[in-house]
């Protein structure tokens, strides 16, 4: 790739935002932001689905197929990884966003119930 005014920025803004996030508070704030997103994106989903009744059968599989990616990504042993601490930050926030989405599936089942 050419080394152009546009690449050199690119290049500049993606290494400052990981200096930026390299500061455990906001690297806390991230995680707990994805969190709640997949709380919140749970809900919507169960809203959305609930509507029409044929499509809970697919959505669920979905979910259930995107959570196990999800989980074989995150959790797959990598020999050449010495350290959990390891773990990029976007896999840690996909992996809270996966948690969300369950957790919130979990109380939408709670609510339906009561």
């Amino acid at each position: 790739m050419q080394n152009t005014r546009f690449s050199t920025l690119l290049d500049r803004l993606s290494g400052r935002l990981v200096t930026f996030l390299r500061n455990p508070w906001r690297r806390t704030s991230v995680l707990i932001i994805s969190l709640l997103s997949g709380n919140f994106m749970a809900t919507t989903i169960s809203t959305v689905a609930g509507q029409r009744a044929n499509l809970d059968v697919i959505v669920s599989l979905l979910l259930v197929f995107l959570s196990e990616v999800i989980s074989w990504i995150v959790y797959r042993s990598d020999r050449g990884r010495p350290s959990e601490q390891q773990r990029t930050l976007l896999l840690e926030a996909i992996n809270g966003f996966k948690i969300g989405v369950s957790y919130g599936l979990f109380v939408e089942a709670f609510k339906l119930g009561s």
